[in-house]
């Protein structure tokens, strides 16, 4: 097989499974959000939102010259240069550390029951909600692909690749996120720090993504184990 042929490969199969892993953040504020439609919109909101990531992503791909300039510093603060991707980070940070504990609040205050026999959000709300952060995860993801290759249809086939699998598994998450309310509130928890996550990297405070995918790994082991033994205390 030419060695061209092979690296090409390689480069496709590692950026496909770089995006379906930076696209976990996606899913799970998607699932969040799109709980909160009725059940016969919730389909559609997914699909909606994932079709808008793809679209984002496979724009900002043609639109590289002006991707890299997001890197160029715009104004100083002191000794600390800002730049176009810092503004999206902090921005995209603070407004899911402020959605996420919103809904743990409102989860706190008036409980799972009072939540859902309250008006749902208009599909539109929802859908806006959800472009917002498919520009910020966009953004950070095509960066991170640009970085790892330079050769565009590999970019564009690993981006559509990894968005049809999460469009697959988008909906089995969804479901088991609403349906147990703890483990809604474990992802929420995620989001918080995936929001600290993005507002230190637009301070240029790097925290390293391995991490953050250890520790939410590691809490739903847990969360599976507490799962497993209050199923096994409810049994006769």
């Amino acid at each position: 097989m030419d060695l061209h042929l092979i690296d090409i490969i390689i480069s496709l199969l590692t950026l496909t499974a770089m995006e379906i892993v930076l696209g976990i953040d996606n899913i799970v504020f998607l699932s969040i959000v799109v709980g909160k439609l009725p059940k016969e919109q919730q389909a559609s909101g997914r699909t909606i939102g994932l079709l808008a990531a793809l679209g984002f992503r496979i724009g900002l791909l043609f639109t590289v010259s002006w991707l890299a300039s997001l890197t160029n510093g715009l104004f100083q603060v002191g000794n600390f240069t800002v730049t176009g991707r810092d503004l999206i980070m902090l921005g995209g940070g603070l407004f899911l550390i402020a959605k996420s504990t919103s809904e743990i609040h409102h989860k706190m205050e008036e409980g799972e029951t009072d939540l859902d026999t309250g008006a749902s959000p208009s599909f539109l709300n929802v859908i806006v909600q959800i472009i917002i952060l498919d520009i910020i995860f966009s953004v950070d993801s095509i960066i991170t692909a640009v970085g790892l290759s330079g050769n565009l249809m590999v970019m564009v086939l690993a981006v559509i690749i990894s968005l049809v699998i999460m469009l697959i598994f988008s909906g089995k998450v969804s479901d088991f996120i609403n349906e147990h309310p703890t483990m809604k509130i474990l992802a929420l928890s995620f989001l918080i720090m995936i929001g600290v996550m993005l507002f230190a990297d637009g301070l240029h405070f790097h925290i390293p993504k391995g991490y953050i995918y250890f520790s939410m790994a590691f809490s739903l082991l847990v969360e599976f184990i507490n799962m497993r033994v209050r199923k096994a205390n409810q049994s006769p």
